[in-house]
């Protein structure tokens, strides 16, 4: 193939794959994601699969059963409630699907999750949405003293190079980056590098989880192959700092959102969360790296 005509299947596999993050409440019909492509539905149906390694219909179901399966950790939602969410008629054939992914019924995931939760981060999880008699230590109900600022949050135009797989393999994802936005002249000092983790690895199998490597750009610039170009941010986020290396960004993620979140009385926005990288990882040891974390808010 071409490199010409790669990038733009890359281009055409992209543009689906941002629709479908972005509708996943509304009807996803095969035909209506082949017209954004310009394929056929048959051939859009064989030039994804064998593109993502999973049909479409499988891909949508994966990513809303394991959207599903986050709610459910959360605790604020029921089961029922998110069956329905989920795209399902019924509860019983939620459960049935949502068993042959994770294992366990949805009830049962729930419980499994807070007690994993903990064994993960002690002193962390102190608080059970749902109600529910915790089996956790009185002395993880003490206040966090993280520092937490509000801010809105301007929509910011990013071109991004999807890395799918595990978190610590994102490298080349920047690598493609910035080989293709170095010659454009598009990493300048005003640029801001930003990272998308969408998916949670306790959920998400490996070969799965999807992070975007993003930089800002203006209006005039357009994606080519598999530098796609997408919306992060515009809206109220939660923001605080982490300092140190990136594979010690989880025990923050779990303060923020197990200890601040519960306390704060805000609940979890629809909008892209992500991470803005305030110095360079090249030239700056691990210990003093700084990243801010922003969580989308209602």
């Amino acid at each position: 193939m071409r490199k010409t005509t790669k990038n733009l299947y890359l281009e055409r596999i992209n543009t689906v794959l941002l629709h479908i993050q972005s509708h996943l409440d509304d009807e996803l019909a095969l035909d209506g994601l082949a017209r954004l492509t310009g394929f056929s539905p048959t051939h859009f149906h064989r030039i994804f699969k064998g593109m993502m390694g999973e049909t479409v219909a499988d891909h949508i179901r994966r990513i809303r059963l394991e959207r599903a399966a986050l709610r459910l950790a959360g605790g604020r939602r029921t089961v029922t409630d998110t069956a329905f969410d989920a795209g399902y008629e019924t509860v019983e054939s939620f459960s049935r699907s949502f068993k042959r992914m994770f294992g366990c019924p949805p009830s049962k995931y729930r419980e499994r999750h807070w007690e994993a939760m903990y064994d993960r981060f002690p002193g962390l999880i102190h608080y059970r949405p749902d109600g529910a008699r915790t089996p956790f230590p009185l002395d993880n109900q003490k206040e966090t003293n993280m520092e937490v600022r509000m801010e809105d949050v301007e929509a910011m135009r990013v071109a991004f190079v999807r890395n799918t797989g595990p978190y610590n393999q994102c490298d080349e994802a920047w690598s493609k980056l910035c080989a293709w936005a170095g010659p454009k002249g598009l990493l300048s000092p005003d640029a801001r590098y930003l990272g998308v983790a969408h998916d949670d690895p306790q959920v998400t199998p490996s070969d799965k989880i999807r992070y975007d490597a993003c930089v800002t750009v203006d209006k005039t610039v357009e994606g080519e192959g598999e530098v796609g170009i997408q919306t992060v941010g515009g809206g109220r986020y939660a923001v605080t700092l982490h300092k140190g290396p990136y594979e010690n960004l989880e025990t923050t993620y779990a303060e923020l959102m197990g200890r601040w979140l519960p306390q704060s009385g805000e609940q979890i926005g629809g909008n892209l969360c992500f991470e803005l990288y305030l110095n360079d990882p090249q030239s700056t040891p691990p210990e003093e790296l700084l990243t801010d974390l922003y969580i989308s808010l209602k």
